[in-house]
């Protein structure tokens, strides 16, 4: 198994350039089949492939365009990837063409261990598993399909075998809140170098019912930012913002509002090191399996199609996106926070619960009297 954080204790590269002109992170969805039947999946997806996905030449043609961000990281998502025939094929192409990629399967009879050496030979430089519960019953529960653990388990053991670095995605929610620790022990087992905790978003399958509270999310939170100081992986927050608030106020002080980019790299741990204030939109950009664009895979309100339009085009100029970029037009309480800059909450959040994605997020328990 594969432990601890990037070569040599050092931290990786951090992104130079401006979240206005590139993303730091491309999530292609490639197909929106998938075997699973997962309580929270973001897609709805189904049991079988769209004829509308794009094909190997469209993506190619978009990989060309993607070029001109520079070299984000392009995640291969789903659905399922691995329901895609081409998809070795689009991975050597997307490391053809400079881009380091990473995938995310599913825990499925479909992703054998040929598989998992075929998209190392292939180049994929990092393997992401879902894991939402630390054992069979409630994970499988999750998931709605049995053995998914076990799958789960065997493609981990697998990612070890051919030396793929490891990352494991826990959904956060009302059913697995009290397994929170069970889950970081899980994640340091099967020799994760990165755990990314998931807070649901009432989106796809997903109800509002399921999330949790916003006092449960900053215990988790806090939680999660002794992970960064102990743990032997590095650990992210998605959709949930306000973790670099907290990693401020746990590590430095509560006074102390300097951008991440000032902080000393020693302390530039899980989000607020190579994540800096991504957002919505701000720093990422979701492909769809048809090409349509959104600001993330949450927040599905489309901004156009890679078939006619250039990605680079609408990340850079699409309305939409320069508003998730400008914290100055917030509302709520997120719009007087004095950590928008490096925050800003779920837009995603904020759009599933209020149709608006400029207004606060609720899972944020923060409030400043004194700015109120």
């Amino acid at each position: 198994m594969q432990s601890g954080k990037s070569e040599e204790g050092k931290p990786p590269p951090t992104f130079g350039t401006s979240f206005d002109v590139a993303p730091y992170i491309v999530l292609w969805e490639l197909t929106r089949a998938c075997a699973l039947n997962c309580k929270h999946c973001r897609a709805s997806a189904i049991r079988q492939r769209d004829s509308a996905e794009l094909s190997f030449e469209e993506c190619k043609r978009v990989m060309d365009q993607l070029k001109d961000f520079g070299k984000p990281i392009i995640v291969f998502t789903g659905g399922d990837p691995v329901w895609r025939p081409d998809l070795f094929k689009l991975v050597y192409e997307a490391n053809q063409r400079g881009f380091i990629t990473a995938i995310t399967p599913s825990a499925t009879p479909r992703t054998t261990r040929s598989v998992i050496r075929e998209l190392k030979e292939s180049g994929i430089a990092r393997l992401a598993v879902s894991l939402d519960g630390p054992d069979k019953e409630s994970h499988d529960s999750f998931r709605r399909v049995n053995g998914s653990f076990q799958w789960t388990s065997d493609i981990i053991n697998w990612a070890s075998e051919f030396e793929l670095p490891l990352q494991i995605n826990s959904t956060i929610w009302k059913g697995n809140l009290q397994l929170f620790e069970k889950l970081a022990q899980r994640a340091e087992e099967f020799g994760a170098v990165l755990w990314s905790a998931f807070f649901l978003v009432p989106t796809g399958r997903a109800v509002l019912d399921m999330q949790i509270s916003d006092v449960q999310a900053e215990d988790v939170l806090l939680r999660m930012a002794e992970l960064c100081v102990n743990a032997k992986y590095d650990v992210k927050a998605t959709a949930a913002p306000h973790f670099r608030r907290v990693l401020l106020q746990h590590l430095l002080s509560d006074n102390d509002t300097r951008e991440i980019n000032s902080l000393r790299p020693s302390l530039r741990v899980g989000a607020l090191r190579s994540y800096q204030s991504v957002n919505d939109g701000k720093g990422i950009m979701f492909i769809s399996h048809t090409g349509d664009v959104y600001p993330s895979g949450f927040l599905p309100i489309g901004c156009g199609n890679v078939k006619n339009e250039s990605p680079v085009e609408i990340y850079r100029h699409n309305p939409l996106f320069k508003s998730l970029r400008n914290p100055d037009l917030l509302r709520g309480k997120c719009g007087i926070c004095r950590f928008k800059k490096v925050c800003g909450g779920s837009r995603a959040r904020a759009y599933a619960e209020t149709g608006d994605h400029l207004a606060e997020d609720s899972l944020c328990a923060y409030w400043e009297q004194a700015s109120a």
